[in-house]
């Protein structure tokens, strides 16, 4: 019994000793490197005494730290807990670009379909068609967008909600009526503005790389297709003859848009382009014109 107070004893009087050449780090991170000869055991690190303990801590904190007797606080930046969510959810996206058309219709079988009406001798061809591309825009307004994590933050999907606004500018005097019946033709007078309105609810859907997960100006890339439904369109025309006038109706365009997308990032500011995968205007008008759109989004991711 005597043998085993002894050692009880000196078992004591050691972790005294060790009390006495020790101090305590206590760390709210989740890992933090000081040197070699320091040991951690889960979110503590224990170093000797007869260091120069606080020019150590000093050094790999900034001074960012309190001490408190012989237990140092050491506060360090953690991960950008956004970035750590398997749902991020962005509200209030904008997008500015530019709109032009991929125009493959074959006008001498687009004349026989009734759609483009010849009035005094005039037919539409295809030069009618052409854009102002410089004031051709694509506005549109996410109301929001999704990112879900599938694979450690880096492969995601990307889906959304929002408004799609093509306004394509006109250089001829084309214009677009729905009475008595959807047509198009060759105006009697010259317009200073003539643009066709083309709205859409779209939902789009992607799948995103993020090549830097927990940096907030990391690279990413998205690609994928997007969904719209026609809400409405309106040929909008500005002239000393008639003023400003606006027409509204479908003019025959599909009410369905389908598209490929796709979106370049680097921080809240990313490229994006959209091409549309089928025909603006219904089959039966003869036409075959391809919407597509680049510009600039601005978005958190």
């Amino acid at each position: 019994m005597k043998q085993w107070i002894i050692v009880a004893g000196l078992l004591c009087a050691s972790g005294m000793v060790l009390a006495q050449q020790t101090e305590t780090v206590k760390v709210q991170a989740d890992s933090i490197f000081i040197s070699s000869d320091t040991v951690k055991v889960g979110n503590f690190i224990i170093i000797q005494k007869n260091r120069n303990l606080s020019n150590r801590v000093d050094q790999v904190t900034n001074g960012q730290h309190q001490r408190i007797n012989n237990v140092i606080t050491i506060k360090t930046k953690p991960h950008n807990k956004k970035n750590n969510q398997n749902v991020v959810t962005n509200w209030g996206i904008l997008d500015l670009g530019f709109a032009n058309i991929n125009d493959n219709t074959n006008y001498t079988t687009a004349q026989g379909a009734g759609y483009l009406t010849t009035l005094n001798g005039n037919p539409v061809t295809k030069n009618n068609f052409n854009l102002r591309t410089g004031k051709s825009s694509n506005v549109n307004i996410w109301f929001f967008m999704q990112k879900l994590n599938v694979t450690k933050h880096v492969v995601n999907l990307k889906y959304g909600l929002g408004l799609e606004m093509y306004n394509f500018r006109f250089e001829d005097n084309i214009s677009f009526r729905s009475n008595p019946q959807p047509m198009v033709f060759n105006d009697t007078i010259n317009f200073s503005k003539n643009k066709l309105y083309v709205g859409y609810l779209t939902v789009p859907f992607m799948v995103n790389f993020n090549l830097m997960p927990y940096k907030d100006n990391g690279l990413s890339f998205s690609a994928g297709v997007s969904a719209g439904y026609l809400l409405g369109s309106r040929n909008k025309q500005i002239s000393n003859e008639r003023g400003k006038v606006k027409y509204k109706g479908d003019f025959n365009l599909q009410p369905w848009r389908v598209a490929a997308i796709a979106e370049l990032g680097l921080g809240p500011i990313r490229l994006y382009g959209s091409y549309s995968l089928n025909n603006l205007y219904k089959e039966s008008t003869g036409l075959d014109q391809i919407p597509y759109a680049v510009g600039i989004r601005f978005s958190r991711f």
